[in-house]
This record gives structure tokens, sequence and C-alpha cells, in this order.
């Protein structure tokens, strides 16, 4: 994005929590360091706890030095960023904390020149939305005030395609489609960003990405973590439910869909809808055929014991809930008919690891009779993370008097390459948010598509009360029954 001097005001609603110590003040704060962050800003904090604004400034001062990608140079700049900080107490179900905040903002506003531009960010629990959106409303925060107003929601967007819906219409009755951003930060990883521009920026790649040259397609998201402190929450959610239905579909469709006309955020998202309209549905009837859960026990992750999910803190001892969980979908469109897109994520698995792996259709003849065993098919391989990059497999003689063949990899690093850091997600989505481009947020409809699709999945493990997940060793790449998932088209699952 092109900088613009613009002078906004984000509103952080939770403030105190986890999501704004980890990431949103680190992320605005790399931002401004880096001198991207349009000028003059205002950032007001909000959350139940008592602080003053320079204790406040403390403790994101500590945040800062903890967890941002770029520490703070000097006093001189982190004290001109702290003087942006200010903080205002209150309880989100009270309408009394609203009014605060909208005198803090007349106050700011009126002490600068320029346009009355809001970003209001939900860093609070799910649970809290209906409340704040309605207070929003109430309130007259939700209507701009001579600028623009917007709001960032983060996931999950319901837990079902009921509640999706319900979400949806609380925020559409007070905020228009355009004011609304709902934040999924895997879009925001610059090697999914640089999915789009390798696929549409390389004439090369083009002419074989379809079915006649893919034979499959995986997306791996892979965490070596347990479920550390989130155990009631992950007992609500499941695997399939926090990382399925949002990250890796949406990477899927990133990986699907036709080139948009422009990379602007209305023709983006219509091309993803229209993978989603693609995808078969899932028939109730043969669910074991397109999904399966898993959910891990006692084991060893990078040395170290750990234990099983069901005796995590907050977990039931006899939880069902997948630790673990596997999709074979197919895209029933001229493209990508019979190509399956095999989808899978766990905690407590060998390693962390987010990748898309696309395999290619081996070559129709041999004719290197010598060496009949040949080599494996190429392979392209989209690193997210860790060790952003990417590589491609080929065949090459080996070295020697004999013809025989070998694989060889083309490999990229962002890192070896261009030397600095990638930035966080959150700085470009944050960044985006400002500058009013919704291109690498969802939009409503997606999210409807989304919970639509996995309905009869999360039907059926919720109602088969018999029936177990499958259990996985921690530090495994799940559950051994996951091999036959996939064998079942010749395919084996990677081990990156």
């Amino acid at each position: 994005m092109p900088r613009t001097d613009e002078p906004f005001a984000l509103v952080i609603l939770g403030a105190s929590g986890d999501l704004t110590r980890r990431k949103l003040v680190p992320a605005l704060w790399s931002l401004y360091a880096g001198r991207t962050l349009p000028e003059p800003f205002a950032i007001i904090g909000s959350a139940r706890s008592e602080a003053s604004a320079d204790e406040f400034r403390r403790r994101m001062r500590a945040t800062v030095r903890e967890f941002a990608r770029v520490k703070p140079p000097s006093e001189n700049v982190w004290d001109r960023f702290a003087s942006a900080l200010s903080y205002v107490p209150g309880d989100p179900a009270d309408p009394a904390l609203y009014a605060k905040l909208e005198a803090a903002l007349r106050e700011m506003e009126g002490a600068r020149p320029g346009p009355a531009n809001r970003l209001l960010y939900c860093a609070t629990p799910p649970s809290l939305y209906e409340t704040i959106i309605g207070n929003l409303g109430a309130s007259g925060l939700a209507r701009p005030q001579g600028g623009w107003t917007r709001i960032i929601v983060e996931k999950p967007f319901g837990r079902d395609y009921e509640s999706a819906r319900a979400l949806n219409r609380q925020l559409g009755a007070v905020f228009r489609e355009e004011q609304i951003y709902r934040i999924d930060h895997y879009l925001g990883k610059e090697t999914v960003q640089n999915l789009l521009v390798l696929r549409f920026a390389n004439t090369i790649f083009e002419p074989l990405w379809n079915r006649n040259h893919v034979a499959e397609v995986q997306i791996t998201v892979a965490e070596a973590l347990g479920v550390e402190t989130r155990g009631t929450y992950y007992e609500e959610a499941g695997a399939l439910r926090d990382m399925m239905q949002n990250h890796l579909l949406q990477l899927l469709c990133l990986l699907a869909m036709e080139p948009p006309v422009t990379f602007d955020a209305g023709p983006v998202h219509d091309e993803k809808n229209k993978v989603m309209h693609a995808i078969r549905p899932i028939d109730p009837r043969k669910i074991d055929e397109v999904a399966l859960r898993g959910q891990y026990g006692p084991g060893f992750v990078e040395g170290k014991a750990v234990v099983g999910y069901r005796q995590e803190k907050g977990v039931a001892p006899d939880s069902r809930t997948d630790t673990y969980a596997a999709l074979r979908l197919l895209v029933d469109n001229w493209r990508w008919a019979g190509v399956p897109f095999y989808l899978r994520t766990g905690k407590r698995m060998a390693k962390r690891v987010s990748e898309i792996a696309i395999r290619f259709h081996r070559t129709p003849h041999m004719i290197f009779h010598r060496d009949p065993s040949g080599v494996e098919p190429n392979e392209l391989v989209i690193r997210i993370q860790p060790d952003e990059g990417m590589a491609l497999t080929v065949a090459a003689k080996t070295p020697g008097p004999e013809l025989k063949l070998g694989t060889v990899g083309l490999d990229f690093r962002y890192g070896e390459v261009f030397g600095a850091e990638p930035p966080e997600a959150y700085e470009r989505l944050l960044l985006d948010a400002v500058h009013g481009d919704s291109t690498l947020y969802a939009r409503a409809d997606w999210v409807e598509h989304a919970w639509s699709l996995l309905g009869p999945v999360l039907d059926a493990w919720a109602q088969d009360s018999a029936a177990q997940p499958y259990r996985y060793e921690a530090g495994s790449w799940g559950p051994a029954e996951a091999d036959a998932f996939i064998s079942r088209d010749g395919g084996a699952w990677r081990k990156p």
C-alpha cells in the first residue's frame, strides 16, 4: 500500500487480552517504527480492568519488547508512539463505556485537523460480540462522523451455519458490509499473499494449474503445541472449527480460484465464492469417505514427554473433541474436476509447519528403461511457516557413468533472498483496514458457505455419541487411520 497521511483513531475493545498484548500493539509499533503507519493517529485501549493511561503505556512497552518484530530503537521514538496511547476502562456490557469512548474520540479529533476516521477492533471473546455490536449501534459509534468508521471482528465467526448467519445479521443491522472486516490472520502472511503472485504474475505456472497436470493437492497446518491454557475453549471448538473452517478453506480457495479481473476486494471475493460453490457438497451418509478426526494421546515432542489431550487442564476425561482433522474435497468445475484436495490440521504433531504441496502427474511414458523405477513426480511446495519460501522438485541425472535418475529440489527461501524478516500478518491486515482494503479479509457470504459445507461433518460427529476420534501419539504425524484415508486414491501424506 502506498503511504497516505490521513488521521485515524483505533479503539481496541479487550485491550487487556493476549491478542492485544501479543499481536495488535506489537504490529502497530512495528508499522510505526517502519514509517508505514498513517499519522496522526490515536490508539485507545479499553477493558474491564482499572488502569491509568501511564500504566497502560508501561504494559505495552513491555509487550513490544517481548513480541514486536521491530525492537524500539530509542526512548525518543518509543515516547512519540506512546504519546498516542490512552486507556478507557469499562465493562463492554455497560452502555456508559461507549459514552466515555465517544467523548475521548471527540476530544482527540478536535485537537487535530482532518476527518474523524475510526477503526473499532473487537479483541474480546466471541460471546461478547452481540453485546458490543448492539452498544456500538445504540451509542452512535457505528455511524461515520464525517470520515470513515470500520469494525474488525476476530474469528471464530460463529460456530456453525446458523450462528454465523446470526452474527452477520447482527453486524448488518448496525454496520454496512463495506464497514465490516472479518480478520483471518492467515491471509496476511507473506507466503499466502505470494501464492497469488506466483499464480497470476508468472506465465509458466498457469498452463499447468489444472486437472490435466495436477494429480492432487495437500494443505497441511500442523502445530507441535498442545492446547496449552485453552482447553476449555478447545472443548467447544475442536480442530475442524478452529482451523479448517477458516484458514485451510481460505488457502484452498486461493489455490483453486480463477484469475480475478483485478486484485481488488470485490473481484477476489467473488472468485473465492465461486470455488466454495463448486466444492462438492458432503453427503451425510458418506462422512467417513470425506472426513477423519483424531485426538492426541501422551507422547514426546522435541524430546520432552507431554500429556495427552484428555489430561490437559479444562478438558473432560472422556472428551471426544477432535485435535486432528482431515478432509478430502473435490472442486467440481472445468479446471479441477477429479483432483482431490486433502486438508489436514492437528495439535501436538511432529513439528510446527504450514505448507501447500501440489503434486503433478507422473510422466506418461518413461523412456529411460535402464532405470525403470524412475523418480517421484514433480512437486511444488509452498512453505507458509516456518522457513517461508517454496521448492520445486524435478528429475535429474545423478553423477556417474550410468544413466540413473534422482530427484533434486529448486529451493527458494525468503530470508536468504530478501534478507529482511517478513512483516507479521497483523501488520499487513491492520494497515489494509486503515486504508479501506478488505481484499485479504473474509466476506459474509464466504463465511456462511464455509459453515454450510462443513455442517454435515460437524453434525455427524456430534450425533454419533459412541464414535471416538482415532488416537495418535503426541509428536507423530497423526493417527495411522489417516494413512488409509489418503491411500484410497493411491496417495500418501507428505512428511515435511
